[in-house]
């Protein structure tokens, strides 16, 4: 996977997060051909810029955690 794909997927993960239409890691994962553990990189690499993504058990869904 190249910077610019690798990119555009950040990009397309955090548009389905702002939506509300995530998913699971796995659904992620199949949707892009990587593995779950890449998704996870993929999440935490936008945590790390910024974007205060939670983990409902509940729901089995992350989200975007809007400010209040």
């Amino acid at each position: 996977m190249d910077y610019r794909s690798y990119e555009q997927r950040l990009a397309y993960i955090l548009e389905l997060l702002e939506k509300g239409r995530f998913g699971s890691l796995d659904a992620a994962a199949i949707r892009f051909c990587v593995s779950t553990r890449t998704v996870k990189r993929m999440l935490n690499h936008l945590r790390e810029n910024g974007h205060q993504i939670v983990y409902d058990r509940s729901a089995n869904k992350y989200f975007l955690k809007k400010d209040e």
